[in-house]
């Protein structure tokens, strides 16, 4: 009867002196330590626990779980600055037009290409609109509406009444009356909500896109909140 054993090679010369040269070398490669704690505790055998090898791992996967939070955090930090420094530029160029055909001509190509939007529209109710047709289109930004329209319009996922200056949903394709030929591409879209002041019917600004993730109901809406105030204000301006 003869019993097999494993005997253990000596490292060659050039091997060994590069480990002690630079050992930080195989600290700080995880594969690497994982096969030396292995090789460790089966050398022990079985019935041996190795309580730092289990105390390592533990901190292993806690600097994992560490890792992953600080790069979500930052993630989350970044997205966020980006979409404050987007708003602002929003609101800087609402903010520059000197009459109305020039506000609206920013509302139909700078806005959208600032706010990544495929499709934006500004709906204005009105007490004399058409009650034959709920939406007539000024232009292909402008749209003038029946009272009670904006009401109607906002709803929920569920398809309840929003009373919420920002409504953020999914769709599957947007209104035609709203977006015009675009409406049959959009995915999700932004409504905000415009008080213009006592005495003066709402309005809406919608903004689309192709994106069905870009406007969910589980995003922020303090940015969209912030600029409809701005936009709103702007707006009373122009209808004064």
């Amino acid at each position: 009867m003869s019993t097999e054993s494993t005997v253990a090679l000596p490292l060659a010369d050039e091997t060994r002196d590069k480990i002690l040269s630079a050992p930080e070398v195989i600290l700080e490669d995880q594969a690497v330590m994982r096969a030396l704690v292995g090789a460790n505790e089966r050398a022990m055998g079985a019935n041996v626990i190795d309580m730092r090898g289990l105390a390592m791992e533990r901190l292993e996967a806690r600097l994992d779980r560490l890792e992953d939070t600080h790069r979500s955090v930052i993630s989350a930090a970044y997205e966020n600055l980006a979409g404050t420094n987007q708003i602002q530029r929003a609101v800087l160029r609402v903010l520059d037009p000197e009459d109305f055909n020039a506000f609206l001509a920013a509302l139909r190509s700078d806005l959208p290409e600032i706010l990544r939007v495929n499709a934006l529209a500004l709906v204005l109710e009105s007490a004399e609109a058409d009650s034959a047709s709920s939406v007539a289109s000024m232009s292909d930004v402008l749209k003038i509406c029946v009272a009670g329209f904006c009401d109607e319009y906002l709803t929920d996922e569920r398809g309840r009444p929003s009373h919420r200056p920002v409504l953020l949903r999914q769709v599957d394709g947007g209104s035609a009356q709203v977006f015009g030929p675009l409406g049959g591409d959009i995915r999700s879209e932004a409504c905000l909500r415009l008080d213009l002041g006592e005495g003066r019917l709402p309005a809406l600004l919608v903004l689309g896109s192709r994106d069905e993730l870009q406007f969910t109901a589980q995003h922020g809406t303090d940015l969209l909140g912030f600029f409809g105030g701005v936009f709103e204000r702007c707006l009373r301006r122009w209808l004064s």
